[in-house]
């Protein structure tokens, strides 16, 4: 499990890097520029999200036909998965790129954020759009690996991903030395491009080397029925990944409402906590992985006590992290900001708050993630899209919404709200796999082999 979960903590700890260094520049630019991409992540994540679902479905199933011993098989839903997401990803390209604005129209902005903020979240999401298809040549590729059982040289890739877009960053947003000055829009040509090169490493490993399935040209004519079996598969994951989009762009248009400091601080404070989720998406996906070979193989013992062991690791390591961040939440969110840039004073007030009240929610985050990753490894995404659904939509928006607005307390109120998500999914998520129907694989290790 430490095998394959630590690689996958390093790919998502170099995922937050992108994004810290986007924040880190953009903090250097203005105060407005760490807002424009706080509104903007929500809308860019849910186009992700709907292609986003298919990629778990290849790695489900490549996980179990690896763990039933069909090399084959798995080459093969490998290609059609790669296949299937990348014209997802083009057609979301050009749809997102054309319908930015409108999208964020529909933001009930406070009328400081509509006037400034709002124009360069546009900035920032026109140009990404343009670059989805070499976004999700990576994801699909890293997801594809993953359940292969491969974690080390997605990371690695990723690793040369994370270095271009650092490097590229000051460069495009301030325009040094021969390039130009492209302020916001800067952050997202460096972020396409270091994918784009990303996707190639990706695509070179699945053709000319043994270090994941075998995947061949042939491979990429549509096969309808494993089509159908990975959309099968896929869609509650898509759905999944829509409803917590969907949560996140409410949640926006709550937090839009108030001043440009408090939206700054939410986004700010969001890329702070992923950190926390590293560790805990690590295990988690560990536990995807090796839940969903397991049960290919028909060891489901084995499998039960990988997700007890990821569980507890998952809860230890976030209870020391927790504690950190509930002692030491002002300079960590001070080192982002320019103390001369415009609101950085009130956005690190209001950011500390944020962190310190979110890491009451720490270990539950680990529980939660853990769990969520057994039941996507056994095949059942419909369960995990049900738990998101109750966390989001019964756990987080309505709590902000009241304590926010209802009780009036302001941004305190979102930051209360927030917390309580995550604690409402895992109870929910602890009882349900109590029960043990989870335990059922996708896949017949003989007939299906054969």
């Amino acid at each position: 499990m430490i095998r394959l979960a630590w690689p996958m903590v390093v790919i998502q700890l170099l995922q937050v890097a992108y994004n810290l260094a986007d924040t880190f520049w953009l903090g250097r630019l203005s105060g407005n520029a760490v807002a424009a991409i706080s509104l903007a992540f929500p809308l860019v994540f849910f186009l992700i999200s709907v292609g986003g679902g298919f990629t778990t479905a290849g790695s489900i199933l490549v996980a179990q036909y690896t763990g039933a011993d069909s090399e084959t098989s798995a080459g093969k839903v490998a290609a059609q998965t790669m296949g299937f997401v990348v014209s997802i990803a083009t057609v979301l390209g050009v749809v997102g790129h054309f319908l930015t604005r409108d999208m964020l129209a529909l933001l009930p902005a406070d009328a400081e954020t509509a006037a400034v903020v709002v124009p360069m979240a546009a900035d920032y999401m026109e140009v990404f759009f343009l670059g989805m298809p070499a976004l999700f040549g990576f994801f699909v590729f890293s997801s594809l690996m993953r359940g292969y059982g491969n974690t080390r040289t997605p990371m690695l890739v990723m690793f040369v991903s994370v270095a271009i877009n650092v490097a590229l960053d000051p460069f495009l947003i301030f325009g040094w030395w021969v390039f130009p000055e492209l302020g916001i829009a800067g952050a997202a040509v460096a972020t396409i491009f270091a994918r784009l090169v990303a996707a190639a490493m990706g695509a070179y490993v699945l053709f000319f080397t043994s270090a994941g399935p075998s995947v061949s040209l042939a491979q990429f004519v549509p096969d309808l029925s494993m089509v159908s079996k990975i959309v099968r598969v896929g869609t509650p994951s898509a759905a999944e990944q829509s409803t917590v989009a969907l949560a996140m762009i409410t949640l926006t248009g709550m937090v839009a409402s108030f001043a440009p400091a408090v939206v700054g601080a939410y986004g700010l404070g969001n890329r702070l906590i992923s950190l926390v989720f590293l560790p805990a998406m690590g295990l988690g996906r560990a536990t995807n992985t090796m839940v969903g070979q397991n049960l290919g193989a028909q060891q489901v013992e084995r499998a039960e006590q990988a997700v007890r062991l990821a569980a507890k690791s998952a809860a230890g390591v976030l209870l020391v992290i927790a504690v950190v961040a509930a002692v030491f939440p002002r300079p960590i969110v001070a080192v982002f900001l320019s103390p001369g840039t415009e609101n950085a004073a009130a956005i690190v007030d209001y950011g500390s708050t944020y962190v310190r009240i979110r890491s009451v929610e720490f270990v539950f985050i680990g529980v939660l993630q853990v769990l969520l990753g057994a039941f996507r490894g056994a095949g059942n995404t419909k369960t995990a899209m049900a738990i998101s659904m109750v966390t989001l939509w019964l756990g987080r928006v309505p709590t902000v919404y009241f304590f926010a607005f209802v009780l009036g307390w302001g941004a305190t109120g979102i930051w209360v709200g927030m917390a309580f998500g995550n604690i409402t999914g895992a109870i929910v998520a602890a009882a349900w796999f109590t029960r043990g129907t989870w335990k059922r694989s996708l896949v017949d290790s003989d007939a299906e082999a054969a």
